[in-house]
């Protein structure tokens, strides 16, 4: 029998928290055994999020509170911290403990690249050398065996699973992609902010971040890695008034007779058998609402009306294939769990 593994999530506090939490009370091998909240130590869970208030769990803590003997009892970390305070935390930790970083402090290869996007230079840059980006689907031997885990962005996760078998089979021009993205307002995270009030969001859509946006850097690093040379991409993201979901409309231009029929074949065979990525028939697009609640990636195409030119879309729930789900995936393939385990969750709808 497959032992219990003991469970600790930094920043258990937040929307990306509260998802690990829900997911994990589904889990067969998993127990919470540490949640950290500095702000909201000394509470419990369901004070925290009364839907979670049934969920056994302990009482939230401040990180520094945690001593050597509660760490001793620990298997995995789940780091849910903001970005730039990520580094030095997982620095401290003791070397037993496998860790999935939900944060972006590991996620670009060059801690220059880094520094020039996060504003500061990496406090890690040793630990950097170690990390392994997990788009699960993509490096999965690679997870298998690493110690720490940069989970993917939710903006990244979408494009990357629909581009890079595509550039890596030459099917279409790396050096025309356009992004086009839409998510829910989960993905600000929870912490009050004037930009997210109801008042400021509700009723209107509007692109943020334009051409300086983060995320642009970590899917140019995993498109680049494809094409085995440095690429841009144009990559425009939207704040949608919904609570979660991303939806990402692609614009490709593909090389010689290849089609949307084409390039949704090949996307079929790289994708068959896994659990989380589907590959929808030609014509027919994915919504957010077909994901919401679920580890799912749905990947869509049609033909464009300009010749030589195809339009992707790929829909995910932020908060779970792009947050929680995809790092429970990243630690049910560390540890040699079925990989669906906690995840098996069909989408909501309505």
């Amino acid at each position: 029998m497959t032992k219990t593994v003991k469970i600790a999530i930094l920043g258990a506090s937040g929307y990306t928290g509260a998802e690990l939490v829900r997911l994990l009370d589904t889990h067969p091998n998993t127990e919470l055994a540490i949640l950290t909240a500095d702000r909201r130590a000394g509470q419990t869970l369901g004070a925290v999020f009364p839907h979670l208030a049934q969920v056994k769990a302990p009482p939230l803590v401040s990180i520094d509170d945690v001593t050597a003997e509660d760490w001793a009892g620990v298997d995995v970390v789940f780091c849910a911290l903001p970005h730039a305070t990520t580094q030095a935390v997982i620095a401290r930790l003791p070397e037993h403990l496998r860790i999935v970083d939900l944060s972006a402090d590991f996620r670009l290869f060059d801690t220059d690249v880094y520094a020039e996007w996060y504003g500061g230079p990496h406090k890690a840059p040793e630990l950097q050398k170690t990390a392994i980006y997990g788009l699960t689907e993509l490096d999965r031997e690679r997870v298998a065996n690493a110690r720490l885990v940069a989970n993917p962005g939710c903006y990244p996760t979408g494009p990357q699973l629909a581009l890079i078998p595509l550039i890596e089979s030459g099917l279409i021009e790396p050096d025309d992609i356009i992004i086009d993205a839409k998510s829910g307002v989960s993905g600000a995270g929870r912490g009050a902010k004037e930009g997210l009030l109801h008042g400021e969001v509700s009723e209107g859509l509007h692109a943020y971040a334009v051409a300086s946006h983060r995320h642009a850097p970590e899917i140019e690093q995993g498109l680049s890695r494809a094409a085995r040379r440095p690429l841009l991409v144009n990559f425009t993201p939207h704040l949608v008034p919904m609570n979660r979901g991303i939806l990402c409309t692609i614009y490709v231009r593909t090389v010689g007779e290849a089609d949307a029929g084409t390039l949704l074949s090949k996307l079929t065979v790289r994708f068959q058998g896994e659990p989380f990525v589907k590959v929808l028939p030609k014509g027919t697009l994915p919504q957010t609402r077909h994901v919401r609640g679920s580890n799912l990636c749905l990947i869509g195409a049609a033909d464009d009306r300009l010749p030589g030119r195809v339009i992707l879309v790929t829909a995910i729930d932020n908060l779970v294939k792009g947050a929680a789900g995809q790092a429970i995936q990243n630690m049910n393939v560390m540890l040699g769990l079925p990989e669906t385990a906690g995840l098996a969750l069909q989408p909501i709808f309505p």
